[in-house]
């Protein structure tokens, strides 16, 4: 059982702590997925938004990258290359982080295939998962992904994010925990259920209506 509670987890990629905006954030991945940079019109026809506010939501996240024309290209799934590999669609693309891996596929509606080394002894650690996230299948099964508690209030990607690993087994990621006393290992389907909650809340408060709006879901119900 995981000691690392799937609030904090879901708090840490919470508007109020990473200043991610899931009506934003959403649709910038299923964008982004498609394997081109992203305007800033393109985010706000898919948003719903106008493109000022478009601007200011990026801006609350200071890790957002962009290319030399001003276009996104990341926020936590990425065009620039990291240790975690995402392909989805004949798209290769990447994420910040491995537990991103286990819960974009959700949020974008895709099957994925995902390749991460592990930093650790260099294995590399291959996973595969439906549109729905759910995780069909794992090599070698023995893989593990690090956590560790959110806390801080540094950007997620330098706070979080760069320690989240995969590795090819607990013994593996025995150096690791060593340094993160505070850490811990998940099997991969733990993790896989740790990131189920953050894409569910992310898909519930991306569909709920803004204050003083006339629709309203469930969940914005008092």
């Amino acid at each position: 059982m995981t000691t690392i509670d799937h609030q904090a987890l879901t708090y840490l990629l919470s508007p109020a702590r990473s200043g991610i905006d899931p009506k934003l954030f959403v649709p910038l991945l299923r964008l982004l997925a498609e394997g081109e940079p992203v305007t800033i019109a393109e985010l706000a026809t898919a948003s719903g938004r106008s493109e000022d506010t478009v601007r200011q939501g990026l801006a609350a996240v200071p890790d957002t990258e962009y290319d030399d024309e001003g276009r996104v290209i990341g926020l936590a799934l990425t065009m620039r290359p990291t240790p975690h590999r995402f392909t989805v669609a004949g798209e290769q693309l990447y994420t910040w982080c491995a537990l991103d891996t286990l819960f974009f596929p959700a949020l974008i509606g895709k099957a994925a295939t995902i390749e991460s080394t592990s930093p650790g002894s260099g294995t590399l650690i291959r996973v595969a998962t439906g549109a729905d996230g759910t995780v069909t299948s794992v090599q070698p099964a023995t893989a593990v992904v690090s956590l560790i508690s959110p806390r801080g209030t540094g950007p997620v990607r330098s706070s979080f994010c760069n320690q989240i690993h995969y590795f090819a087994s607990r013994e593996d990621a025995g150096p690791w925990l060593d340094a993160h006393p505070d850490g811990e290992v998940l099997d991969i389907e733990a993790a896989h259920r740790a990131g189920a909650a953050i894409a569910a809340s992310m898909l519930s408060d991306a569909t709920c209506a803004d204050p003083g709006s006339d629709t309203r879901n469930d969940c914005c119900a008092p």
